[in-house]
């Protein structure tokens, strides 16, 4: 158990502290009062408090954080700015979060997110540059007999272009590409005696089990793969290739799970595989032991979920403010304060519901359900 809950712990930490940093670089930027910033809820474990009066602490629930601005009284303080004036003299106004300008505020939460993105970017580049990239290109060795590979027609020594055109670098790409398709079939490029072929594969859904032993159910075609004339390439990059496969990654993986979660709301995608802080324990306690590379890949993944999620347009998400704010840009003036609370009401809900079957998925997946 211990070696589960350390790794989740620095990992949350670490993420979450980003996560926060984002909200307070951009908050000091613009000249706003910061009283407390918080990794985690409940109750402070241990704390300090910094010579511009910010409270720096950590708390025993590890889900999350907080940076809480000054005077800040309710989510809905800016519907409520004519009393603000009247309590806070001009020079405490100029500290208060409410009174900044629209772009600044913005900014301010937009830079929780942003900083996830970042710290995925960094975690790839470090990645990329001191253990390198595999740019090994994948041809077929092996296919199954009545497979969807056969069927569809592919044959040994094929080599790999692009699936769901998405271009294949490595041989890596091929597993990540199929499992990550959300679509009926997969749209294989293949080259074939310096021919190029398009084939449409329809992939088996096999309940399997991952590296760690985690059961998920994974999309199979029924090929086996060799590097191309059995050579690996695996090249160390410098700054600047490295930037642009970092930020390549983070936008791939963005946008696939972007498509997973539209497939989800159609009805068309696996929701077992939705996983709440038991899974993500449990996870990173495996990763962990394969070494410092694939923990911080992990830490990266999570990074960009945190971030991507609260972009979200649901109250209580940054995303959520992003949406009120689009709204007084639109209006000339805020949302008034009932209008929010009915917005937060179904926010609220939402967010219930979706660590409710989170959790349900994580208990199930120990074996509990």
């Amino acid at each position: 158990m211990i070696n589960f809950i350390i790794p989740f712990i620095v990992l949350i930490l670490v993420v979450v502290f980003i996560h926060e940093y984002g909200h307070y670089y951009f908050a000091k930027k613009y000249g706003v009062g910061i009283t407390d910033f918080s990794i985690g809820f409940g109750k402070e474990i241990l704390g300090w408090n910094d010579k511009h009066g910010t409270r720096w602490k950590i708390c025993w629930i590890p889900l999350g954080g907080y940076v809480k601005f000054f005077g800040d009284r309710n989510v809905f303080s800016e519907a409520d700015q004519a009393e603000i004036l009247k309590k806070y003299d001009e020079k405490q106004r100029n500290r208060l979060f409410t009174l900044k300008p629209l772009y600044q505020r913005s900014l301010i939460v937009f830079g929780g997110p942003l900083a996830n993105f970042i710290l995925a970017i960094l975690i790839f580049m470090s990645i990329y540059m001191f253990v390198g990239k595999d740019f090994t290109p994948a041809v077929i060795d092996e296919i199954q007999k009545d497979s969807p590979a056969q069927v569809s027609g592919m044959m040994k020594n094929d080599v790999i272009l692009e699936i769901d055109e998405n271009k294949i670098k490595s041989i890596l790409d091929v597993s990540k590409f199929i499992t990550m398709s959300t679509s009926k079939y997969i749209n294989f490029k293949l080259s074939r005696h310096d021919q190029e072929i398009l084939l449409k594969v329809k992939p088996n859904i096999v309940e399997t089990k991952d590296l760690s032993g985690n059961k998920i159910k994974k999309r199979m075609i029924g090929i086996k793969l060799r590097p191309y004339n059995n050579e690996v390439k695996h090249i160390k990059l410098g700054p600047a290739k490295a930037l642009f496969y970092s930020i390549n990654e983070v936008y791939f993986v963005t946008i696939s799970t972007l498509k997973y979660i539209g497939s989800i709301i159609v009805g068309n995608g696996d929701s077992s595989q939705l996983g709440g802080p038991i899974r993500i324990a449990k996870i990173s306690g495996q990763v962990a032991q394969f070494g410092i590379v694939p923990f911080l890949s992990m830490m990266a993944y999570i990074s960009i979920s945190l971030g991507l999620i609260n972009l979200f347009p649901i109250p209580l998400l940054d995303g959520g403010h992003l949406m009120f704010y689009s709204f007084e840009k639109i209006l000339g003036r805020p949302l008034n304060q009932k209008t929010q609370e009915g917005f937060f009401r179904i926010g609220m809900f939402l967010l219930l519901s979706l660590m409710f079957f989170a959790t349900f998925n994580d208990l199930k997946d120990l074996g509990l359900f």
